[in-house]
């Protein structure tokens, strides 16, 4: 379980360590890396690689917002084999669904109890 812990830990530093170097070599916005990784994530799902890659990094591979993307193609692909083109929007929400539907509400809480500064 130690050794688990710690490859998901590196594993996941090592994402975010590619993500600090998009911004501060490539002179990039978070916006573009958080996009990027969203893409990279979908391509590896879409080609079957992202499964393998969550088996071996566990945590350290689910937590990164490339998951999120991984997350969109994967509900994406399993509900199109099941209701055809209309699954391919459907299972996107599905999946997705409840962490954005979280980060709304927490953020709209965060909002009606914190004063933003001037």
């Amino acid at each position: 379980m130690l050794v688990s812990i710690l490859v998901s830990f590196i594993v996941g530093g090592l994402i975010c360590v590619c993500g600090q170097l998009i911004i501060d070599v490539f002179k990039q916005t978070p916006a573009f890396m958080l996009s990027l990784f969203v893409v990279i994530g979908s391509i590896l799902d879409g080609l079957g690689l992202y499964e393998p890659f969550i088996d071996f990094a566990g945590a350290g591979a689910t937590v990164p917002i490339m998951s999120f993307g991984n997350a969109l193609v994967h509900g994406a692909l399993e509900e199109a084999e099941q209701s055809g083109i209309i699954g391919v929007i459907i299972g996107m929400f599905q999946l997705t669904s409840a962490g954005i539907t979280s980060a709304i509400v927490f953020g709209m809480i965060g909002a009606l109890l914190f004063k933003p500064k001037s």
